[in-house]
Order: C-alpha cells, then sequence, then structure tokens
C-alpha cells in the first residue's frame, strides 16, 4: 500500500533514573533544552528540544534495560510495518499506538503514527 515514512527520532530509553534526571543529563550533554518529565497511559517522558532537522529526541523511563532507539513516522503504521518485515524486520508487538520492531540486526525500533507530514525533513514515498 503506498505511504510515506521517514527517520522520527530517538528516544534515549532510561531503567535506572526518571525521566527528569535522565533529561537533565541529556540535556546538558548533547546541548538541548529539557522540558518537564511528563505521563502519558502509565509511561513517563521528557522531550529534548533544539535537535536538528526537526527531529524528535526524548527520554523515556522503562522497565527493561538502559538504551537508545529510533522511532520510523509513518501515514500508515501497518503498511511501513510490512515493508519493513519485507525487509527481513519483525514485529515484536503492538504498544499503546505504536509497532515495537526488530531490524535483521537486533536492533530495536519503533514505527509511530507521523506526526505533521509538512514539518521536518521529506518524507520517503513507498509504492
Amino acid at each position: 500500500m503506498a505511504h510515506r515514512s521517514r527517520l522520527a527520532g530517538f528516544i534515549i530509553d532510561c531503567h535506572t533514573t526518571s525521566a527528569d534526571e535522565a533529561a537533565a543529563f541529556w540535556s546538558a550533554a548533547l546541548g538541548y533544552r529539557a522540558q518537564p518529565a511528563y505521563s502519558e497511559e502509565g509511561a513517563e517522558y521528557a522531550d529534548l528540544v533544539g535537535a536538528p532537522a526537526g527531529l524528535n529526541v526524548e527520554v523515556q523511563r522503562v522497565e527493561h534495560a538502559s538504551r537508545v532507539h529510533l522511532d520510523i513516522e509513518s501515514d500508515d503504521i501497518d503498511a511501513e510495518a510490512a515493508r519493513l518485515e519485507a525487509l527481513g524486520a519483525r514485529r515484536i508487538g503492538f504498544v499503546k499506538r505504536w509497532w515495537v520492531m526488530e531490524a535483521p540486526t537486533g536492533h530495536r525500533f519503533c514505527i509511530v503514527r507521523m506526526r505533521d507530514g509538512q514539518e521536518g525533513a521529506p518524507a520517503n514515498h513507498w509504492d
């Protein structure tokens, strides 16, 4: 199915600290402004503002081991998941509003809904 997708940004998963504490470190390390943490659907997030090309960078409090993962945004997350499966990725599970995927290399990433198709880097068009 025809759809669009692009790199949305990077999520810094933190197991050992609160989102605010982690955001304070990553804000200073990256030179981005940390927004106060907020909760959504039982999870804790803190946005880091100022990344290039309109990329979303945020800290997320998690129960699994700390890691960094990327998000791919798409106007059709199911079509994007199917496209990436054809390339060798596998679906791990649907969480809240996004697909958690695993690349053939073992890296986890998410496919999320496109925030704004006109902002940020141009999206790829897939037929």
